[in-house]
């Protein structure tokens, strides 16, 4: 398979699973999330959608640029497993968050989430530099997320 096409194939499924989890936010944004007492440095409910976009676009990429590069085998198949556990610990703070409504089984999973992303980045680097540095933005991201999640808590508790 072409480069082109693992891009396109990792940016369309990253893109379409971070979407539908989202999908969860939409039906709480409006209620129970517009109650909370919001942290200092809060975003506009707005600026969640591109940005998010953005980020899941980057990671779609960056697995791409990975799983295109030759490696050997043992140290890519970890950085992929990596990648697999941090998606699917980012695809499960929502539904702990907005679905749930349970702001502290949400910081149970952003803080291993956080962690997982320093490791993914860690073993993207030997492998593709650039694939590594895609993951920065969201890294950031995912720590401001961290920021707003405790203040969430620390506001709110478990309302």
């Amino acid at each position: 398979m072409t480069l082109t096409r693992k891009i396109l194939l990792s940016i369309a499924a990253v893109v379409l699973l971070g979407n539908a989890s989202g999908l969860v936010t939409f039906l709480s944004v409006d209620g129970w999330y517009d109650q909370l007492v919001r942290p200092p440095g809060t975003p506009p409910n707005g600026t969640f959608g591109p940005v998010w976009l953005l980020i899941y676009t980057l990671l779609g990429l960056a697995v791409a640029l990975v799983w295109h590069q030759p490696a050997e085998v043992r140290i890519k198949r970890r950085a992929l497993r990596l990648f697999t556990l941090q998606f699917t610990l980012n695809l499960l703070w929502t539904p702990a968050f907005f679905g749930l409504q349970r702001i502290d089984l949400a910081l149970a999973v952003i803080l291993p989430l956080l962690l997982t992303i320093v490791l993914n980045i860690r073993a993207f680097l030997p492998i593709h530099r650039t694939a590594a540095w895609l993951l920065l933005p969201y890294l950031l991201w995912v720590g401001y997320a961290t920021y707003l999640n405790i203040g969430f808590l620390l506001l709110n508790g478990n309302p």
